[in-house]
């Protein structure tokens, strides 16, 4: 389950604006911010690409002037090969679930000037350029294929691809969905092989959804979704050598084998590395296949008493094919070196503070270049550091949200950076940090919104039960007066590791909680146990229990505002999406005395019904852990319901089922509880397109103006 970001951003038409904050504006695109797409550094370090309207472009880091047009035209995304003398242009896509998508592509070769179609201008799936740029490979109908560049010649590697049944290549949906990439295969360095994952999803049970459309009859949507407890695709990962046009299986029985989450390609011509997991997802294998011969070194096993971010590996291999690696081993996330043959050299970054990303490494100066929490659990930062010494460079702002895109040498930046009080601005600057030109600012939609009264968050920590200070937000009414009553509405997400208070620009929700504080609520957010980015004692601590802690700290921040002077302790609300929707659900049923009213948005309501992988990860099966999924499931408390509660559902929604919601409703319903169901017809876990997000946004403004 990863987390959804609301966008608010759909054109309706405008009606005639006042000086304040309203849906109409929200929803008119009126505050829209800008941005820079498809930024990518070229090879010599000196210029940087970006998609504009009438093409690629390229543009000089020294100067930041525009040096013309890659390529002329309309596309949804590029990719270069290794040496850039070919790119692969996505001409049109139609999207799949959350990361894969069927797409029509064109290779131009930028020194020829010829461009060829790739797979005679059918859809294809996670095209990738082979490294000397010679070939393409490619997922069709589940199979894979390759096609050579200059005879055209489209070749076939698998045969037995078959839809809901074997994929090659390719995740299934729940590796998509929490692994976080859709492609299963990888070229070796020198071309001459791929290593593949193969999906047999032949004994996983099939979901079904009705689309209902504008059709007498419904359709169906039916893939296989493996909920927790439940059999996975079998997997397995295969060798096809280009030169012998042959696969052979590689034998994975003396390691771990349940997933393969992952496929890297080493800095060696003839080896390819393999990430591979226990069910459990508490322990994985490092894996080297040796390409010729189709032999296996295990170079390491990671493992954690509770679980492993399958979903969030950090793997680079550097020029000698030492490699760094990120791990959660110390209690918080960092980065080690590891020799070749997967010897432990050093801890490179050690420290109460996380690595949150990371973008490269100079072999020049021998340094790490990443984003950290550094400077606070609520900030991200960009650094350097040496691998060497340990010497750490702050190259970004000190506080707030900051991003880099590094060009190929590490010499330049451009830095994408927010606050809760600033949008985002993209500057450039050199490998030092220093300022070489600001490309693109919002302070247009910043006066919008000051013009419009727009107030900024307030960080606070507030204590738990388990005296920890949890990190939280709050808007306040512009005028707020402390010694008047305010109903309080807050928001939440609370899945593991994820954080929702953090100094940046919420480019989400934002305005909507602009709009309520206007309407004289205070809008509060608090990260309690089992987010992120304060270490893993206080994200892991939910272990076994999804549901558990996250509540009794929501309950117990409702109640500490409850007791400031300036809260009406009677009007308390919440409001969450996804896994927030789940806690939302558990704060009117748990927290029925604390709670006056709640809307919970495409919520799970019972980890039985969520997928394995995400699952399991945090809380076992249900077969080992049955007590952990019963006593947390909000249908099981459905007779403490007592406030007002909306719940909202899209009825296609592929990751969080409308069974869900059915379930609660008939458990609500059972218990002669009176509630609001919206359903959403033909709508997913995002809810939108067309005029839905305005009506829904109404509806949920309306019910808290009513009800709180």
């Amino acid at each position: 389950m990863k987390k959804i970001f609301l966008s608010v951003s759909i054109l309706v038409s405008v009606a005639t604006f006042s000086q304040e904050i309203t849906l109409d504006k929200i929803y008119s695109g009126y505050y829209r911010g800008k941005g820079i797409a498809g930024i990518a550094s070229l090879k010599n370090g000196e210029n940087y690409a970006v998609i504009e309207r009438g093409g690629i472009a390229k543009y000089s880091y020294k100067t930041s002037a525009k040096e013309g047009n890659i390529v002329d035209g309309s596309f949804e995304s590029y990719q270069f090969n290794d040496d850039e003398s070919k790119i692969l242009l996505l001409k049109k896509s139609q999207p799949i679930y959350r990361h894969s998508f069927l797409g029509k592509f064109d290779v131009k070769d930028l020194k020829s000037g010829k461009t060829l179609s790739l797979n005679n201008g059918n859809y294809v799936q996670e095209p990738t350029f082979s490294p000397d740029g010679t070939k393409v490979a490619f997922i069709a109908e589940n199979n894979l294929f390759y096609q050579d560049l200059y005879s055209e010649k489209i070749t076939q590697i698998t045969q037995d691809g078959k839809k809901n049944s074997i994929i090659n290549g390719l995740a299934d949906w729940v590796y998509e969905e929490e692994f976080g990439h859709a492609k299963q295969y990888e070229w070796t360095k020198n071309s001459d092989a791929i290593v593949f994952v193969k999906s047999d999803e032949t004994e996983v049970p099939e979901m079904y959804i009705p689309i209902y459309g504008k059709q007498l009859y419904p359709s169906e949507l039916r893939f296989k979704y493996p909920k927790a407890g439940e059999k996975n695709s079998m997997v397995s990962a295969h060798l096809y050598r280009l030169d012998s046009q042959k696969t052979v299986a590689l034998n994975l029985l003396n390691f771990k084998n349940y997933y393969i989450p992952n496929v890297y390609k080493t800095a060696k011509s003839d080896e390819i590395v393999l990430i591979t997991s226990d069910r459990l997802q508490n322990s994985s294998d490092v894996l080297k296949v040796n390409t010729k011969t189709g032999t296996i070194q295990k170079l390491f096993t990671e493992s954690d008493d509770k679980w492993i971010e399958t979903d969030n590996v950090t793997l680079e291999f550097l020029d000698d094919n030492s490699f760094i690696w990120g791990s959660e081993r110390d209690g918080n996330r960092h980065l080690y070196w590891y020799d070749q043959n997967g010897k432990p050299k050093k801890q490179i970054t050690k420290g109460n503070w996380e690595v949150t990303d990371y973008y490269g490494f100079n072999p020049k100066t021998k340094e790490v270049l990443v984003q950290t929490t550094e400077k606070g659990s609520i900030n991200k930062v960009v650094s350097k550091i040496n691998i060497e010494t340990g010497k750490s460079t702050l190259l970004s702002n000190a506080e707030g949200n900051n991003s880099a895109s590094f060009s190929g040498n590490y010499n330049y930046f451009i830095e994408t950076s927010s606050t809760a009080t600033k949008p985002y601005t993209y500057v450039l600057k050199d490998g030092n940090g220093k300022t070489v030109k600001e490309l693109q600012n919002n302070d247009e939609q910043l006066k919008k919104l000051q013009a419009d009264n727009m107030v900024s968050k307030e960080f606070i920590t507030i204590p738990n039960e388990a005296g920890d200070q949890m990190n939280a937000w709050m808007l306040k009414p512009k005028d707020f007066d402390p010694s008047k009553k305010y109903p309080l509405f807050m928001f939440q997400y609370s899945g593991p590791g994820s954080q929702s208070v953090s100094n940046s620009w919420d480019a989400g929700n934002g305005l909507w909680f602009n709009h309520l504080v206007q309407k004289g609520y205070i809008v509060v957010c608090v990260d309690g146990r089992g987010t992120g980015y304060k270490g893993t004692k206080f994200k892991k601590v939910t272990y076994l229990n999804l549901g558990k802690y996250e509540i009794e700290d929501q309950i117990a921040a409702a109640k500490w505002f409850g007791k400031q002077t300036y809260i009406d302790k009677s009007r308390i609300g919440i409001f969450g999406w996804s896994y927030g929707g789940y806690m939302a659900s558990l704060a009117l049923t748990k927290g029925a005395d604390v709670f006056k009213a709640g809307i919970a948005v495409a919520p799970v309501t019972n980890w039985r019904y969520y997928d394995t992988v995400y699952t399991e990860r945090f809380m076992r099966t249900p077969q080992e852990n049955a007590k952990g999924y019963d006593e947390n499931s909000p249908t099981e408390f459905a007779s403490l319901l007592k406030g007002k509660f909306l719940l909202i559902h899209g009825t296609a929604d592929d990751n969080v089922h409308f069974q869900n919601s059915m379930e609660f409703a008939e458990a609500l319903i059972q218990n002669k509880k009176q509630f609001e169901f919206m359903a959403y017809p033909d709508k997913n876990h995002g809810i939108y397109g067309g005029n839905t997000r305005p009506q829904l946004y109404q509806k949920m403004t309306d019910f808290i103006l009513e009800n709180l």
